[in-house]
């Protein structure tokens, strides 16, 4: 009676854990869908990058994370910064350049920052934060913590010299990273040789004395496995991995860039859409019995009000006065 038990709170404990997942997933694509809507209505100034397919990466991977871990990544970082926990509000108040955003309207939709969550920021410079993440992990095994560091990026930064740099110090120190490759298959917009990438990014890998792996990014079950292998290994053994996630962007590099027909056609496009990272999650849950039609109407509303508050606070947040260049940019985000 006593294993019965168990097992039915195991079960329990794990369509919890899955309404959680579907949740972050659903609530950083309804938001990025309303941020493509205030781009084109001018609400949002500067560059927008959207992370919608890529949305099992984000939860898998944060969904890893203790509290006073950190988390450092590129200018695609709206979702990330969700799965982080960074509050709606505050993320759109951001984006639409007001005050009540987390950088006081300063930063933009590329430079999302909350030091209450250990969310070092999004970065412009392509591999310009690898080696801040290098930094973080020295700090942190310079200090006798237990943390680790997740730096994101996506595979154009192979080609740069940041990221080989602050890989051959994180494997030469032993430092408690994880620098995980979002491969979502075109760098800058412009398509990479998918052989001879992969192959130079193992190859040096192995050179920078640091675990390799790969996984599919559209199986957010998958990436909690790969980076919770990561995790455990920075730990306990305070050493890197460099881990490639296989993903896909269902947007355009940016809100600039064409969804598809530029460098890539649309069959392409709808092919990997068949592989939703939503849908694979949803379907699961349904095929398992702890998802039903209504839940799923009921989640998806509840969300869209949330976005749609965020809206709304960030419309009604003041716009920054003229003295505001020469002040703080820190913001508590908790409330």
């Amino acid at each position: 009676m006593a294993a019965k038990k168990k097992s039915e709170a195991e079960t329990n404990s794990d369509a919890a854990r899955d309404m959680e997942l579907l949740h972050s997933m659903l609530l950083q694509r309804r938001f990025e869908e309303r941020c493509a809507e205030a781009y084109a209505l001018g609400k949002v100034g500067g560059f927008c990058h959207l992370y919608i397919g890529q949305e099992a990466v984000s939860t898998g991977t944060l969904s890893m994370l203790r509290p006073d871990d950190y988390v450092i990544t590129t200018y695609r970082d709206h979702g990330q910064a969700l799965a982080r926990g960074m509050t709606p509000r505050s993320i759109m108040a951001e984006l639409f350049g007001r005050q009540d955003g987390c950088a006081r309207g300063k930063g933009g939709s590329m430079h999302m920052f909350d030091a209450n969550t250990n969310f070092l920021g999004g970065h412009g410079i392509v591999g310009g934060h690898v080696p801040l993440a290098a930094g973080v992990g020295f700090a942190i095994k310079y200090r006798g913590g237990d943390q680790c560091i997740v730096c994101f990026m996506g595979e154009s930064v192979v080609n740069t010299g940041a990221f080989h740099e602050a890989l051959n110090m994180a494997g030469l120190w032993k430092l408690p990273c994880v620098f995980i490759i979002e491969n979502n298959r075109y760098g800058m917009g412009t398509s990479l040789e998918r052989a001879s990438a992969i192959h130079d990014i193992y190859e040096r890998g192995a050179a920078y004395n640091m675990t390799r792996q790969q996984c599919d990014g559209q199986d957010v079950f998958a990436v909690r496995k790969a980076v919770g292998e990561a995790v455990e290994r920075a730990r306990k053994e305070q050493s890197p991995t460099l881990l490639e996630i296989r993903t896909y962007r269902f947007m355009g590099h940016s809100m600039s860039d064409a969804v598809s027909g530029t460098y890539r056609t649309k069959a392409e496009l709808e092919e990997y859409m068949k592989r939703d990272p939503i849908t694979l999650l949803r379907t699961r849950m349904e095929a398992n019995g702890t998802l039903s039609a209504d839940q799923l109407t009921q989640m998806d509303t509840a969300i869209k009000a949330v976005v749609q508050d965020a809206w709304d606070f960030a419309d009604a947040s003041p716009e920054l006065p003229l003295e505001a260049l020469y002040e703080d940019v820190y913001v508590d985000t908790t409330t």
